[in-house]
């Protein structure tokens, strides 16, 4: 069963994905983790979280690939994109990534209460 507070998050960044669970686990959500868009796209098949935080430039099945394929399987399931290229002119925007089906997105670097407001905003704050 999904609850509110099940959070996926998909990050190939090993110290940057650990440092998101770290957050959003101290405002009592739970976190898995998957180190990229395959392993993110396998979790959501195996057990629906309630809110997926994918980064949008990763190898293989980068961001953009995980939103396209999560709104069609999985279209109530919100998305924060988040990336620290949405600005350099190559590749997705934000509003691109919005435009794919993301609820959110993100530039990196971005504070915690930004990512933990987002979460929020999207599926309620974490039950104790």
């Amino acid at each position: 069963m999904t609850t509110a507070s099940d959070i996926l998050i998909i990050e190939d960044d090993e110290m940057l994905r650990d440092l998101l669970a770290e957050w959003l686990e101290a405002v009592g959500y739970r976190v898995r983790l998957a180190s990229g868009g395959s392993a993110g796209l396998a979790a959501v098949r195996d057990h629906p979280p309630a809110l997926v935080v994918t980064d949008i430039h990763m190898p293989g099945c980068d961001g953009a690939t995980v939103i396209t394929e999560l709104k069609r399987t999985h279209p109530a399931i919100p998305v924060i994109a988040i990336s620290g290229r949405f600005r350099c002119g190559h590749g997705l925007t934000p509003e691109g990534a919005i435009a794919l089906g993301a609820a959110r997105a993100l530039a990196k670097p971005f504070q915690r209460n930004e990512m933990v407001e987002a979460v929020a905003d999207l599926v309620g704050r974490a039950r104790a």
